[in-house]
């Protein structure tokens, strides 16, 4: 969807990308043809498999996101911004914005997640916590051994994923609550050392951690949809 901007072709997604868009797929497929064959009449299939396609979605726009970031980032070589050139304050803007698209995506396709794990297994985290998000429900999981073959590999990738995932969430609240992400840094190394020239906020950290959680998204995502799959063979959905 984005690879234009740098001259390149359009490419179907590859590896645990690949893998999480066919099991959707195949979930919404399934949905789609009980629907015609046996009727909807309180729209619940209907439901699911909306939620899926927007998931898709939101799963390539995030993976294309993190691509642009990563792709302006490579264009980046100062080590602070007053060093910059016009042209590389431009690179360094873009890679701003489509890193900032990116961590803020990763924690919307969470929350999406946790909305559709919800109500696929009626979990009703809502009843303990009105305004909820994907860890909420998962933890209510692990505390009620809901669907442990499930719960315990989602665990899994949250945990290994779990620094970078508290850094960009510390990222993500404070551009949406406090000021922009990229001027954090600014601040802290002003407060350290007034006067002096600000460096760079580390790129490398911020690429790392929002590929890490990609990934854990993508892995929650394949896990996800490889249940629902069983789940609509057994029709308990």
């Amino acid at each position: 969807m984005l690879r234009f901007m740098f001259d390149e072709e359009e490419r179907a997604p590859e590896g645990n990308v690949m893998e999480a868009c066919s099991h959707m797929d195949q979930f919404a497929a399934m949905l789609s043809k009980r629907i015609r064959e046996a009727g909807d009449s309180d729209n619940k299939l209907r439901k699911f498999e909306i939620w899926t396609r927007g998931l898709r979605s939101s799963l390539m726009e995030l993976e294309q996101s993190h691509y642009a970031a990563l792709r302006f980032k490579e264009r980046i070589h100062s080590s602070s911004v007053r060093d910059m050139s016009a042209e590389e304050r431009l690179q360094y803007d873009r890679y701003v914005y489509f890193d900032k698209n990116g961590f803020i995506r990763v924690f919307s396709l969470l929350d999406k997640l946790g909305t559709f794990l919800n109500e696929l297994l009626g979990m009703r985290t809502e009843k303990i916590k009105p305004h909820f998000s994907y860890f909420t429900v998962l933890r209510s999981m692990r505390e009620r051994n809901a669907h442990p073959d499930l719960t315990w590999r989602l665990n899994e990738s949250k945990e290994k994923h779990k620094e970078a995932t508290n850094r960009l969430r510390k990222r993500r609240n404070t551009e949406i609550h406090y000021m922009n992400s990229e001027m954090q840094d600014d601040l802290i190394q002003s407060n350290r050392m007034y006067g002096a020239e600000i460096q760079l906020e580390n790129l490398q950290q911020q690429s790392e951690d929002l590929a890490c959680c990609l990934n854990m998204a993508t892995e929650s995502l394949k896990l996800t949809f490889q249940y629902a799959v069983s789940l609509a063979r057994q029709h308990h959905v």
